[in-house]
């Protein structure tokens, strides 16, 4: 044999072993394989909510979603803020599984509680559903919008079991409207918005066109016997509850946990542990003592993931609903709940979670968020599911930003347009054109590191807590009106600094992205509370008084199991 002949064959023979070498790996799924119909330029992620290439998951993989919501919690009043300034509300468990996790320090909620609900549960802007007006009243014939795709709809497409506890405040006048037919398989909690937290009733929320008070505690469709549960406090009652889901439910699991803690009426626990003597205004001190008690109960949530081994695959996020109310305090952020200022909006949120890498834990992020965003995180994001069929949503899965530290895709938050607050005084050298938007009305909108205001009628001002009013000092109250505010606020987060006439060109760039908002905003409804509404014609409950079968509604489920 020749030479030439022998490299030859020598060549073959590599060539061959070479080749079954990387059919052997490829087959052993040491690397992955294309599907034959798809070439490689088809692999390369387009920018689309439905078509950003995720890592495959499997049923295997998919993590338990716990989502727990608190209701009118200040930004002062969590430890990792209020300590900066002195604070005293003790708040253990949530700072160590912040501190341990991703703090979420650019991350807004909407200024009330039904708004920032539907939200969550449509991955929408309130102004693409008619809500753009306040909250849900108990007797309005009104509800979260029936032809929204939710959020637990979409999980269970993705194979997950979904649980609610706590508060809906979604509407309630038709059966069609509650948690149990919009996706959850099952519910534990009251109805309407303001509940007292032992009693379980809850006047109207409408003066001169609703009579009565009703009890407001359901188990699904059902009554929860009152005879069971009058007398025990609201906190307690959801935490046992969700401990009951997280160990009788399979997995992957979704439960979302909706305190009205800490919201109104002020009613801290009888355990004496929870009193804060410390604090002389007794409506604070009232207040303090919930807190520390919801603290308390989110690490018996933990507690239970761990017991019973579901903490290594679970997720956990912890958000407010809206900023604190006129007790719950979001020092140094201007403004309070029912306001645009960033004290209305800018929410507490975190996530903890095994899943995160070690190196993406421990951290503050500052990349934009929103509340509608956690729609497409937890579907898409966490669940590999499929964002078909929804209606177009206005959040984004930003699951790779929590876990992998990529910068946001949102670069915009629309904080609200509320065509309900208006006023006729134009402001002066405003030249109205229609690609601008008329600031006549109440409207909020975040660009980049820009926010601009347009008729905020409540001035809004920086509430010191009444605990430590002689410690610090607020800035100067700006007592006038004007129709337009602009605030830099990356270098001004408690927006003291009006910056509308140094930077015209901004407000117009604002103000052409308000309009563009504007003109895809569906007609508001929010009509007036219905006599019918009354709980005092129904026994006394709160029920789906909009069905001609109501009586069905009054059934009171006996047989609830203990927790």
């Amino acid at each position: 044999m020749t030479v030439t002949t022998h490299r030859r064959v020598l060549g073959i023979i590599v060539f061959v072993t070479v080749l079954l070498y990387f059919v052997w790996i490829r087959n052993s799924g040491v690397i992955p394989s294309l599907p034959h119909h798809v070439s490689y330029s088809e692999t390369k992620p387009a920018f689309s909510r439905e078509t950003i290439k995720q890592p495959a998951i499997t049923s295997d993989t998919k993590p338990n979603i716990i989502f727990i919501l608190a209701d009118d919690y200040g930004y002062h009043d969590i430890g990792y803020h209020g300590k900066q300034y002195g604070g005293i509300i003790n708040t253990p468990v949530l700072d160590k599984l912040a501190y341990e996790g991703v703090i979420l320090e650019n991350y807004y909620v909407q200024p009330m509680c039904s708004p920032t609900r539907t939200q969550l549960m449509s991955g929408r802007y309130q102004i693409h559903m008619g809500n753009q007006h306040k909250t849900i009243g108990h007797a309005q014939p009104l509800c979260f919008p029936l032809d929204e795709v939710t959020l637990p709809q979409k999980l269970r497409e993705a194979n997950y079991t979904t649980h609610m506890v706590g508060k809906w405040h979604a509407g309630l006048y038709k059966a069609a409207c509650l948690p149990h037919r919009r996706g959850f398989e099952s519910f534990f909690g009251f109805l309407v918005g303001n509940s007292d937290h032992f009693s379980h009733s809850a006047g109207c929320s409408c003066e001169n066109r609703c009579t009565g008070i009703g009890y407001d505690l359901h188990e699904n469709d059902m009554i929860a016997d009152p005879k069971k549960w009058k007398g025990r406090y609201s906190t307690t009652i959801f935490t046992d509850r969700a401990i009951s889901i997280i160990k009788e439910q399979q997995e992957p699991l979704f439960l979302y946990v909706s305190y009205q803690a800490v919201h109104a009426p002020l009613q801290p626990p009888k355990d004496p542990a929870y009193k804060y003597k410390n604090i002389s205004d007794s409506n604070r001190s009232n207040y303090a003592g919930m807190v520390s008690y919801m603290d308390h109960s989110v690490g018996r949530i933990v507690d239970a993931l761990k017991q019973t081994n579901k903490w290594n695959n679970s997720v956990l996020v912890f958000s407010t609903d809206n900023g604190g109310a006129s007790v719950g305090n979001n020092w140094p952020l201007r403004g309070q709940k029912a306001t645009l200022w960033e004290g209305g909006v800018r929410g507490v949120g975190f996530v903890n979670s095994p899943l995160i890498p070690p190196h993406s834990r421990g951290r503050v992020s500052h990349e934009l968020m929103h509340v509608t965003d956690w729609f497409p995180t937890f579907v898409q994001g966490l669940a590999g599911g499929s964002l078909n069929g929804t209606k177009p949503l206005d959040g984004f899965n930003l699951w790779e930003t929590i876990r992998d530290k990529k910068p946001s895709v949102r670069t915009e938050i629309l904080h609200n347009i509320d065509p309900m607050i208006t006023t006729k005084e134009i402001p002066a050298h405003f030249s109205h054109s229609e690609e601008l938007f008329t600031p006549t009305t109440n409207a909020a909108i975040r660009v980049g590191d820009w926010k601009l205001i347009t008729h905020e009628s409540k001035k809004g001002d920086w509430i010191i807590p009444p605990e430590l009013e002689s410690t610090l000092r607020k800035p100067a109250a700006i007592n006038t009106y004007q129709p337009i505010w602009l605030f830099n606020i990356k270098t001004d987060p408690l927006e003291t600094n009006d910056l509308s006439k140094a930077h015209p060109e901004k407000v117009r760039e604002l103000l052409q992205r308000l309009q563009h908002y504007n003109r895809t905003s569906v007609p508001i409804f929010y009509p007036n509370c219905d006599i019918k509404g009354s709980p005092s014609r129904y026994f006394n409950f709160w029920i789906p008084w909009g069905e001609t079968d109501w009586k069905q509604f009054t059934q009171i489920k006996s047989d609830s199991r203990e927790n």
